[in-house]
């Protein structure tokens, strides 16, 4: 990831529960950073994520260093989250099948 640190400026979505605009924190990920991460495959996620931990953990950062590397941190867990609910959700798919296919194992409905 870069080591620059490029400030956004707050951005703001309607709430739609409200009507009311909701503020986006800024963030000093880029476009880029985010892409990287969004393409990560959940593995390397998980292992920038132990390594943006300790990084927080282990302290000495100033306080811009430390809000990016739980940025970065928050963005990782996010993609690895999302990776685990996919997984989940083919999981969840793959036994209902197997359960429709062993209810009609063995059956006349099986064989046509």
């Amino acid at each position: 990831m870069a080591d620059d640190i490029e400030i956004t400026q707050t951005e703001e979505t309607i709430d739609t529960n409200t009507a009311q605009p909701t503020p986006q924190a800024a963030t000093s990920l880029t476009q880029e950073e985010r892409d990287l991460i969004a393409a990560m495959p959940y593995e390397e996620a998980r292992d920038k994520l132990v390594q943006a931990v300790r990084a927080l953990e282990n302290g000495g950062l100033s306080l811009d260093q430390s809000m990016r590397q739980w940025e970065i941190g928050e963005a990782l867990a996010q993609r690895a989250e999302s990776l685990l609910a996919d997984v989940r959700a083919r999981l969840d798919a793959a036994q209902a099948q197997q359960a429709q296919t062993a209810s009609t194992a063995g059956t006349q409905e099986n064989l046509q």
